[in-house]
């Protein structure tokens, strides 16, 4: 038998590819960490991040298709620690958000944590 580690915060997640999605999820769990929301498409990413209490959000960079900054801007506005996931490396980013950390996909299970870890950290209280 194992014993359960209690949360060390909620993450709202945005990844539009389901597989994708289950995978960190199940990461975010296994550190420890509780999904607060799941969404795949921009206008349910809108909706959760306004109304969803989290304290860190993971964002897909690009979204079926679509950039994911009108949902980081709301995080944003919120004074909401984010990081981004993309394939694309630190020029796929929006531009206005290159300074914000971003993990390179695939990632593995230890970057995922540090990553959160830091952002965290040097999160306004």
């Amino acid at each position: 038998m194992t014993a359960t580690r209690p949360p060390r915060g909620s993450v709202f997640l945005v990844e539009d590819e389901v597989m994708i999605r289950m995978m960190v999820s199940d990461m975010l769990e296994e550190l420890g960490y509780t999904v607060a929301a799941e969404a795949g498409e921009i206008g349910e990413a809108l909706r959760l991040a306004e109304t969803t209490y989290f304290d860190l959000a993971i964002l897909d960079v690009n979204v079926n298709g679509k950039v994911i900054s009108p949902v980081a801007d709301l995080i944003k506005a919120r004074n909401r620690p984010f990081i981004f996931a993309t394939g694309y490396g630190s020029s796929g980013l929006p531009e206005e958000y290159r300074d914000r950390p971003a993990l390179q996909k695939p990632f593995q299970l230890e970057t995922l944590g540090k990553m959160i870890d830091t952002t965290l950290r040097s999160a306004p209280a």
